[in-house]
């Protein structure tokens, strides 16, 4: 196990770095969200504290809180349009810093394409980079599931994203960044992981971590040390 200075010195020589994007890049959840919007917000938090507690499988978890929102293609496009995340702060100054260095910067989420796809827009990340989950609709635009074939849908899908970019690209350090336990067991494959505590706190990632961070201007510090 790499102790903290090692892991330091993985993230600042880093080929890559995957940043989980709910509660992590954004500030909050955005399947929450799209909940709210669609009038059963209650009911599917409750679900995504269990689910972020690793108490039950995540396609499961999916599956359940879909079932219970059922989003039309019109209703996520208008919260896109309404309701636009809002990114956490210091993550654009990191996401740029990364860029200037050469670093390849993904995001790996277990939220909607659609959703996630408008975060990496903003950040300047290609949507090449960004693996999430995708909505199915039907032709009136009803809710018809989500893809099931998708890494992300999986519990372990991000390490298997991780796995499949180093085979890709042929990677030598890969960091994964990220606020639940599904990002924790991404390491392995991710050579280093960095949970994120900036927008909301998960005691089991708190505890475990060996590298814990509040707001992303300690990883800007750890590069410009350099």
């Amino acid at each position: 196990m790499a102790s903290l200075l090692e892991m330091k010195e993985i993230f600042r020589n880093a080929d890559a770095v995957c940043f989980d994007v709910d509660s992590t890049v954004i500030r909050e959840e955005g399947i929450d969200e799209l909940a709210k919007f669609c009038g059963v917000g209650d009911a599917v938090a409750e679900m995504t504290r269990r689910a972020m507690g690793g108490t039950v499988t995540f396609k499961a978890a999916l599956t359940a809180r879909l079932g219970l929102i059922r989003p039309s293609y019109e209703q996520v496009q208008k919260l896109i349009s309404d309701s636009p995340p809002q990114l956490t702060p210091g993550i654009r100054e990191l996401v740029n810093r990364l860029h200037q260095r050469g670093v390849q910067v993904f995001l790996v989420s277990g939220g909607f394409q659609s959703i996630v796809e408008h975060v990496a827009s903003q950040l300047n990340i290609p949507t090449a980079n960004v693996f999430a989950n995708r909505l199915k609709f039907y032709f009136n635009g009803e809710y018809a599931g989500f893809d099931e074939t998708q890494p992300t849908a999986e519990s372990g899908g991000k390490g298997k994203v991780i796995t499949q970019l180093k085979e890709q690209f042929h990677f030598k350090k890969v960091v994964m960044i990220g606020d639940g336990a599904t990002d924790m067991e991404a390491c392995p494959p991710a050579d280093c992981f960095i949970g994120f505590g900036g927008n909301v706190i998960r005691k089991q990632v708190k505890e475990k971590a060996k590298w814990y961070i509040t707001h992303f201007d300690e990883l800007l510090k750890e590069l410009e040390e350099r």
